[in-house]
């Protein structure tokens, strides 16, 4: 098994994770999001509210590539 056939293996699990808990990974880049809010003192709220949008929507796509 090469490193490509261990590569696909990890993506594949991480397919299934979003698959079936899609909704608790979104909760965690929304808290993810608002810690790094909190540390930055609200000085870049709309920059990390859209790359938290962003994200998951990355993550959305992902989740459904066949």
């Amino acid at each position: 098994m090469g490193i490509g056939d261990k590569f696909d293996e990890l993506k594949d699990k991480a397919k299934d994770v979003l698959g079936q808990h899609g909704d608790k990974v979104d909760q965690g880049v929304d808290r993810a999001g608002q810690a790094v809010d909190e540390r930055t003192g609200g000085q870049h709220s709309e920059h990390i509210r859209q790359g938290t949008e962003k994200a998951k929507e990355g993550l959305d796509r992902f989740g459904r590539q066949q």
